[in-house]
């Protein structure tokens, strides 16, 4: 019934098992990829005829967690998986990265791969796990890729590096780097690192890239057992008239990439673009064909010209970053502000002060998580001069946002006795290149206009590559249409000590350690000149929150106090909050935290809080109210929730006959501490004060 074919491999200590033949036979291309305990199926599917209206190779990928996965009941009302959480959208995107510039460039059909934990052991990563899956299922399933490719998760701790450090280790690691690439070079790189050096990050990914070579081995072992028949990808036959249209084309276009301004030389190249379009559809009538050609010939102006000159379309040599202007504090309401001007790049971010109670809540399969940094990024249409749909959080957005919060965290990371939750938001509202570097940077702008005491401050810049054969080109702070032309997009966050993060994105089959080494050198230069300017404008978080910002006063009290402070059923900490205004939070431990937008209410706060927890001093008088009287006295709540008695001999000097002769409840009195018996009950005199 089945045709199982399957490999192992000791991967330094760890199992690691491919199957295929047991599971989703119908599929092109399925496999069980498990890694110790963790198992993921992964599967590849594609259409059998392209849409000849789209230019695009049309892939989606879907990373997909299952909560029965780590033997859970997905949180919810629904209780069951629903829209993709924030983890899956990333993974999704680290299996997609690498493996899309493998297939081949002619090759348009509707691809998509679906990656479903089925088992998670709690240690080792359904996302490698996920990474080796997808390319060994694409591997056999006789699509046109040009593969296989491999993953590893690298942590760096002691001075050693640790290939897929387990979730323990990854806490104490200096270093969260995940490397893909194929048996010649690197493809992609993601990574979260503690100030590391540019050698050590450069020795990760090497480390990682050597140490998956024998998985890719074992694919290949895979494929030889049970890859199917490859797929037919038909070349696009050259148009006839393309001599007529290249010379047509260069002759238009080689001016028009001189035009620095962005928007102008856009607009441009659509007319120019529409006018040889519809000169040459009388002659061809797949415009689609012509517009492939006419791509294909800008991008053979704008490579050709850099690589030639040193020249870029703006005018720079291949050094020099964008002009930048900093500007904090732009919206006196907000915690904490920053616009962050690169060129033609801007992004307007914020940060605003919160509470634990706005911690951000995670459903994981390692349970529930909270999250006390959180940073959005959002790129409105308008940012590129478009028209476009306005709604949910696309996964670019997710991406982009995730890099910029991994480049701020680390310095995050040393932030003692600062309580509030930090949410920062980044809108960008222009857009020429490297949005996300500019988000690092206006975050930590922002931060410390907030006054959060970040270790240090951050900056990013991207890194670009144009590659022809041997030739090859660097770029630093590339533009949109760099990034779209180019290579590769390899960008590095960090402080002047080191890198915090680096992303790296492959088009061509990998690039050289020499070509590596030149752009983390170039980036630090870089990185260094931005930090240089930013710091001219404010280089340290400012002493203390704005006015604007909530106030926080923290009290530790002694734990067994932490029952009168709350009251029966949250009484006492209700009727705290009402009457003072302020948001009071305590924890298991008697730390108190009072959260107030005006000073006077959280004062208000502290005092009722003391009057609570303090211990009646003997001599002291205090003002309280009569709750009770009896025959032989008054029950006076003097402190707090505290009550003492003032006996009837304490009442007057001379005899009382009756208590309510002299006080009544709801009466307000001053009392005096005249004693506590053994028993800790207090003894109040009225006549005393």
């Amino acid at each position: 019934m089945f045709n199982v074919s399957s490999v192992q491999l000791d991967w330094q200590g760890l199992n690691l098992k491919l199957e295929t033949g047991m599971i989703a036979r119908q599929s092109d291309g399925a496999v069980i990829a498990t890694l110790g305990d963790t198992s993921v199926l992964c599967t590849v599917n594609a259409s059998r005829e392209s849409d000849p209206n789209i230019d695009f190779f049309p892939l989606s990928v879907h990373y997909i967690e299952k909560a029965y996965a780590a033997g859970k009941i997905p949180g919810g009302f629904f209780k069951r998986e629903g829209r993709p959480s924030e983890i899956e959208i990333l993974n999704s995107r680290l299996i997609d990265r690498p493996m899309r510039p493998l297939f081949h460039k002619d090759f348009k059909n509707e691809t998509q791969i679906i990656c479903t934990v089925l088992n998670y052991d709690g240690e080792n990563d359904p996302a490698i796990c996920s990474m080796i899956g997808a390319s060994a299922a694409t591997t056999i399933s006789g699509l046109p890729f040009l593969g296989p490719i491999a993953s590893a998760r690298v942590g760096f701790s002691d001075g050693e590096f640790i290939l897929n450090p387990t979730r323990e280790e990854l806490n104490e690691s200096e270093l969260d780097l995940v490397v893909s690439g194929t048996k010649s070079g690197v493809l992609m790189v993601e990574s979260e690192a503690k100030e590391l050096s540019e050698e050590i990050m450069l020795g990760a990914v090497q480390f990682g890239h050597k140490e998956f070579q024998c998985v890719i081995d074992k694919i290949i072992e895979l494929a030889e057992k049970s890859a199917k028949d490859s797929w037919e990808v038909k070349p696009k036959e050259k148009l006839s008239f393309h001599s007529d249209l290249e010379t047509l084309a260069k002759k238009t276009f080689e001016p028009i990439y001189k035009i620095k301004e962005k928007k102008r030389r856009n607009d441009s190249l659509n007319d120019a673009r529409n006018q040889i379009v519809n000169k040459f559809l009388q002659e061809e009538s797949d415009s689609n064909a012509i517009s492939d050609s006419i791509k294909n010939i800008e991008k053979e102006i704008v490579r050709g010209s850099i690589l030639k000159t040193g020249k870029r379309i703006d005018g720079r040599d291949l050094d020099t970053v964008r002009d930048i202007d900093v500007k904090v504090d732009i919206l006196k309401n907000v915690h904490g502000s920053a616009l962050f001007t690169r060129g033609e790049t801007q992004a307007i971010v914020t940060t605003t002060l919160g509470t634990s109670s706005d911690e951000q809540m995670l459903d994981t399969l390692d349970g529930d998580l909270k999250e006390k940094f959180l940073l959005h990024y959002n790129f409105p249409p308008f940012s590129v001069n478009e028209v476009g749909r306005i709604g949910s959080t696309g996964r670019r957005e997710v991406g982009h946002g995730k890099l910029a919060w991994r480049s701020i965290n680390p310095v995050l990371r040393e932030v003692k006795d600062f309580p509030y939750t930090l949410r920062v938001v980044s809108e960008i509202t222009e857009s020429n290149g490297s949005s996300s570097m500019a988000t690092v940077c206006g975050t930590s702008l922002s931060l410390m206009d907030a006054g959060v005491p970040i270790k240090k401050p951050v900056a990013g810049v991207a890194m670009g590559l144009i590659k022809e054969s041997d030739n090859f080109a660097v770029l630093t702070d590339i533009l949109g249409d760099e990034d779209h032309l180019g290579d590769m997009d390899f960008k590095v966050a960090g402080t002047n000590e080191g890198i915090t993060a680096l992303q790296m994105d492959i088009k061509v089959d990998g690039i050289t350690q020499e070509i590596m080494n030149i752009a983390l050198s170039k980036a630090l230069v870089a990185r260094k000149h931005i930090l240089k300017e930013m710091n001219k404008v404010i280089d340290k978080a400012r002493d203390g929150t704005k006015p604007s910002a909530p106030k926080i006063i923290n009290i530790k009290i002694d734990k067994s106090k932490i029952r009168e402070v709350i009251g029966s059923g949250g009484k006492v900490i209700k009727d705290i909050c009402e009457k003072s205004g302020a948001k009071v939070e305590i924890d298991d431990h008697g730390l108190i935290s009072i959260f107030a937008s005006k000073s006077k209410d959280g004062e208000v706060a502290r005092e009722m809080i003391n009057n609570i927890v303090a211990e009646p001093e003997v001599g002291r008088i205090y003002e309280g109210k009569v709750v009770k009287t009896t025959d032989f006295g008054a029950f006076v709540n003097f402190l707090g929730a505290k009550d003492g008695l003032v006996h009837i001999s304490q009442l007057k000097d001379e005899r009382v006959e009756k208590t309510t002769d002299v006080v009544n409840e709801g009466d307000v009195v001053k009392v005096k501490v005249i004693g506590v018996d053994d028993r800790g009950k207090v003894k109040l005199s009225i006549k005393e004060v």
